[in-house]
């Protein structure tokens, strides 16, 4: 029986037998009238439509701009062993969690919402652009309409709101804290307190409100010097201030010119740690923990790491200054103790704990910077293109308690990812310019993957840049030289005059001489 092809264009690709009008879609869509539509594990669909193959195709369009998705997920061959999930968030995180999720055995379908262009486009998760994440009530009756067994909840906003509250009280499986065990990261001086009581190694501070009494006590302690604003402040909230004067410029911002809002009305004033940074995470239970590999980030914007801070410009795992040794300290000294204070406060941590943490210089001991109650970006990235365990498995392993005795397999070699940005990222950034050769950029050496953090369709079809990380073009390779060069070489396939990005990710991974010749 011959086949034919139709394209929609970025939407969906159709398949149709002449004879029994099946359809085989490549991509989630929804019906705009009365056609019914059965969605499988694979997003095979059906339909018998009646008239014209034009008056088919008006009949269809993208989930993302419907406010009802018309399709019906089938149950689970073995009941209780596929999932259906719903990830919470837009950005390249969130793309890199469908991503995992979709390779995913137990996986039967992914929403994401909102989600975004490039989640969408490529097949990744159905997404669901007008379902208000901070609407619990909504966020619920979606669940149950749609049978979802598995919400992730991605960025730490709707976490620290409350919504896994309102999920678990529900019956819904959540991975992601509670309002009240998200305060790790949603408050700095929650953190500290914790980690005075049960002993975690962390640097010195003394937290204030007073901007008086915050510079009296940077005079006394000297420069170089952290200010941190105590609540969410977007990874902007932290400045490293090498003098005296820039350390009272940023507790004038946050206290007295209410730079970061209320996020900002209690400052920390905490003590420099040099050494090298890594980011450690494990996945947590309530009562227990399991490691994730390891990973580094690149927070500040330029080469050479410098200028501003950012979300993260690039990362890399594993990375070489977490050896397997001090893995184990981490895990011992400060994840468990976490774990177990917390569980000990009467606020059970169930998600993923992201430690920022510093291996300081004099001492090669790790001491922790701060807390993330979620994936880190774009840290996840790199995570979830090594990962070869099954993601929903385990993710219901920890909603559940069961994490004990689970281990998880990981890819051999090394991964990186490159953030593509906005011209004038972390600043002030102009939205709409056309990014275009992504599709180019996927094919030009193995094992990369673009995950789309910011972007949305043109009336065109492009894709046009919306926000200020826009892209994370990631890559697999033997080492990570390897991975660097597939990198970098799908970066400079991508054609987007309004972006840029720093062209030495993974350089305390790599001999400084192979940056040299780049320009």
């Amino acid at each position: 029986m011959a086949c034919t092809n139709y394209c929609l264009s970025p939407c969906v690709k159709l398949c149709s037998s002449s004879s029994s009008k099946s359809f085989q879609f490549q991509k989630p869509f929804a019906s705009s009238n009365n056609l019914r539509f059965s969605v499988g594990p694979n997003f095979s669909i059906s339909s018998n439509p009646q008239g014209s193959k034009s008056s088919f195709f008006s009949t269809v369009k993208c989930l993302a701009q419907k406010s009802q998705p018309s399709v019906s997920v089938n149950a689970p061959t073995n009941a209780g062993q596929r999932v259906v999930v719903l990830v919470i968030g837009g950005g390249g995180r969130e793309h890199a969690l469908c991503y995992a999720l979709k390779r995913s055995h137990s996986c039967d379908a992914v929403f994401c919402a909102p989600g975004n262009a490039g989640i969408s486009n490529s097949g990744d998760a159905t997404c669901i652009a007008d379902l208000d994440v901070l609407d619990g009530d909504a966020v619920i009756s979606f669940c149950r309409k749609w049978s979802v067994g598995l919400v992730v909840v991605g960025p730490e906003a709707p976490l620290v709101s409350g919504l896994a509250n309102k999920l678990v009280k529900a019956g819904i499986p959540t991975f992601g804290p509670s309002s009240e065990a998200a305060a790790l990261e949603g408050s700095k001086n929650f953190m500290k307190n914790l980690c005075d009581k049960y002993r975690i190694p962390t640097a010195k501070y003394k937290t204030f409100t007073d901007p008086n009494a915050a510079k009296q006590y940077i005079q006394e302690e000297g420069a170089p010097i952290v200010v941190k604003a105590d609540g969410l402040a977007a990874g902007k909230g932290v400045i490293v201030a090498m003098t005296l004067e820039e350390a009272y410029e940023a507790v004038d911002s946050m206290l007295l010119k209410n730079a970061f809002g209320s996020a900002g009305c209690r400052v920390i004033i905490e003590e420099f740690l040099e050494g090298e940074e890594a980011s450690f995470f494990a996945l947590v239970d309530g009562e227990s923990a399991i490691p994730l590999e390891s990973a580094q980030d690149h927070k500040r914007v330029g080469d050479g790491d410098t200028g501003p801070n950012t979300g993260g410009m690039g990362a890399y795992s594993p990375a070489p200054v977490l050896t397997k040794e001090l893995q184990s300290v981490v895990m011992e000294s400060i994840i468990l103790p976490t774990v177990k204070g917390m569980s000990a406060e009467g606020c059970k941590f169930v998600g993923v704990l992201y430690a920022g943490l510093m291996i300081e210089k004099k001492s090669g001991l790790p001491k922790l910077i701060e807390y993330n109650v979620r994936f880190g970006d774009p840290e996840c990235q790199v995570l979830m293109v090594r990962l070869e365990s099954d993601l929903a498995e385990v993710l219901l392993a920890a909603c559940r308690g069961e994490l004990t005795g689970v281990t998880l397999n990981w890819s051999p070699g090394s991964a990186m990812v490159v953030v593509m940005a906005s011209k004038g990222y972390p600043g002030s950034y102009e939205k709409g310019s056309v990014i275009q050769n992504l599709e180019d950029a996927e094919q030009v050496a193995p094992s990369v993957k673009v995950f789309h953090a910011g972007t949305a369709l043109d009336v065109d079809g492009n894709f046009i840049a919306t926000g200020g990380r826009v892209l994370g073009v990631t890559a697999k390779g033997k080492d990570v030289e390897e991975a660097r060069d597939r990198a970098y070489l799908a970066v400079e396939e991508i054609n987007w005059p309004g972006g840029f990005y720093r062209r030495d990710i993974g350089w305390r991974a790599l001999p400084q001489k192979q940056f040299a010749t780049r320009e």
